[in-house]
């Protein structure tokens, strides 16, 4: 038996003996009251119970943005009833609210019956991206009501395809505007905080010309824009998106420098004339054909000396981190497309698109996106 087959064999061993132990009732009874063993067994029962209560610990965060309590604290500590005025509830639902916001760290309890921002509610404050990702989140929620269905195919109505509404489209490309008003601002409101990752790693100081390929209402470009001022901006989206990139141009100065252009990635060629080109959080949303298709078409627009940026979550090591893997996974499964990708995965696909070489660059917030770069020929970072 090889080595590696042998090493399986014996974890699976081990393994099989945890699992036997953790689920009889006898061990775990005796294992809460062992001393040595107490702590283990209390910390399993707070995360299990912790998986349980979830979807309610979400809701408290989606009350507090829906009543704008974070934005209201921020004005200083206030005692029960003037937020039970201010909020709109009953003096016994505000305090209901309060202490389990205080619970979660979003508000924190201060002297003389007043409450006041926790560290995660601070955090919230001229934050609009998570704030509105917060929002469209009721859409998530209504699909995963029957996960069970949802996995097997059987949902009736999957609210979030609808709201991506190019996920499902025939033609995205003949979508009106209306149809895509909702994600659009969305992706606005969350782009600058990705904005924010990928500047970080410095990949575009050198280049010359950008096209950012989805590239939304242009919020993107528009940060790219202060950070690297000699960079020329090229957007690339469905034709009622890149109208209102278009305009946005326009109103910040920048019809100079920024140019959108309407089509659709997966059938239209790409431009031509960038030498580097950006996918922010693109290829999760799309199933592995439509990836290679992109990636191909990628490669094709660039010179030899270009580039291709991607920025998203990355799932790391299978299993082994819940924002990727059940959170992304589940949240594509209910848009109706696309999976999280491990960057040995991507990288598997660039070689297979034709990119000679690829590399991590590191983020402050890889929970927010992570970026790898690809080079159609031997040039680098």
């Amino acid at each position: 038996m090889k080595a590696s087959k042998l090493r399986a064999s014996v974890l699976d061993r081990i393994y099989a003996l945890r699992d036997r132990l953790v689920g009889s009732k006898e061990f775990r009874e005796r294992a809460s009251r062992n001393l040595l063993t107490r702590p283990v067994a209390q910390h399993n029962a707070r995360s299990l119970f912790d998986l349980c209560a979830g979807f309610v610990y979400s809701q408290v965060l989606f009350a507090c943005v829906r009543l704008d309590l974070f934005q209201i604290l921020s004005e200083g500590p206030q005692d029960l009833a003037t937020l039970a005025r201010r909020l709109k509830l009953e003096e016994s639902e505000a305090r209901r609210l309060l202490r389990a916001a205080a619970s979660l760290g979003l508000v924190s309890v201060r002297g003389e019956g007043r409450y006041g921002l926790g560290t995660l509610g601070a955090a919230m404050v001229d934050n609009p991206g998570v704030a509105a990702m917060v929002e469209h989140h009721a859409h998530l929620y209504a699909d995963l009501a029957d996960p069970v269905a949802l996995l097997r195919g059987e949902a009736q109505e999957k609210r979030l395809a609808r709201y991506w509404a190019y996920a499902e489209a025939e033609d995205p490309r003949a979508l009106p505007a209306e149809a895509i008003d909702e994600y659009t601002v969305l992706m606005g409101a969350s782009q600058a905080m990705v904005a924010q990752e990928v500047l970080a790693t410095n990949a575009l100081a050198t280049r010359r010309r950008l096209l950012d390929v989805g590239g939304g209402d242009g919020t993107f470009l528009m940060e790219v824009a202060k950070r690297v001022p000699d960079l020329q901006l090229m957007l690339f989206d469905l034709p009622s998106v890149a109208a209102r990139a278009e305009v946005r141009f326009a109103q910040a100065g920048l019809s100079q420098r920024a140019a959108a252009v309407g089509g659709d990635f997966l059938r239209d060629p790409l431009p031509l004339g960038a030498d580097v080109i950006s996918l922010v959080r693109i290829l999760h949303d799309h199933d592995d054909a439509s990836v290679m298709t992109l990636l191909r078409a990628a490669h094709a627009a660039l010179p030899r000396d270009g580039m291709l940026l991607i920025a998203e979550p990355m799932a790391p090591v299978p299993g082994r981190d819940a924002a990727a893997e059940a959170y992304f996974g589940f949240y594509l499964l209910a848009m109706g497309s696309g999976r999280p990708r491990s960057v040995g995965e991507l990288q598997a696909m660039l070689r297979e698109a034709g990119f000679v070489r690829s590399q991590q660059l590191g983020t402050p917030t890889p929970v927010l996106a992570r970026a790898l770069v690809a080079f159609r020929g031997r040039a680098s970072v």
